[in-house]
């Protein structure tokens, strides 16, 4: 059976990794350039990053999925508190590669390497945080949760839907998605998922 959260989960996941891949082969295309990256792009990528998987994708994982998780499977416990700790950590980690982006455009090249190597230090965080989800989390979940564990999840994660998924934008965001999209190159688009 298909559940409706899962697609979600998967969907949200697939729009995020192509953020931040997308982020990376920007900064390695216009330092092969030789030039500045488009800073108030990147700014928006990352404030993406921020709004929607930090505050509302993780949240529900967090506050829903997780804790059926551990009432029906004990066993899992430690892998669900690693991810847990993930996210908890999740809003000081984009503030620091936010600073980091600050720096570079504040002081130029010399922090370039460092904003970079943030920048992949983070992605390859996230990118493992969510394969994790997916290879163990999400199968575990098909497995133990009920019928009525999905009714609710799917209704939850139904609101609140990822714009980069396909869905309409909250009149709020409508301006910021846009810009991001409209900012990257066509080569670079946003396509791929975790895997």
């Amino acid at each position: 059976m298909r559940h409706a959260a899962l697609i979600v989960i998967r969907d949200e996941h697939a729009a995020l990794a192509a953020m931040l891949r997308s982020i990376l082969l920007l900064l390695a295309r216009h330092r092969e350039q030789g030039t500045q990256p488009d800073f108030a792009a990147l700014r928006a990528m990352l404030f993406y990053v921020d709004e929607f998987p930090e505050k509302r994708h993780h949240r529900k994982e967090s506050e829903l999925l997780f804790p059926k998780l551990r009432a029906r499977m004990p066993l899992s416990r430690d892998l669900l508190d690693r991810l847990d700790e993930d996210h908890g950590r999740g809003e000081l980690r984009i503030r620091e590669l936010e600073h980091a982006l600050l720096a570079f455009e504040m002081l130029g090249d010399a922090r370039r390497a460092a904003f970079e190597q943030a920048a992949q230090r983070y992605v390859d965080f996230y990118l493992n945080h969510m394969r994790l989800e997916e290879q163990q989390v999400l199968p575990l979940a098909e497995k133990v949760l009920t019928a009525d564990d999905w009714a609710e999840l799917d209704e939850a994660f139904a609101g609140n839907r990822d714009p980069l998924t396909g869905h309409e934008p909250d009149a709020d965001y409508r301006a910021l998605f846009s810009r991001i999209v409209n900012t990257l190159p066509a080569p670079i688009g946003l396509g791929s998922g975790t895997r």
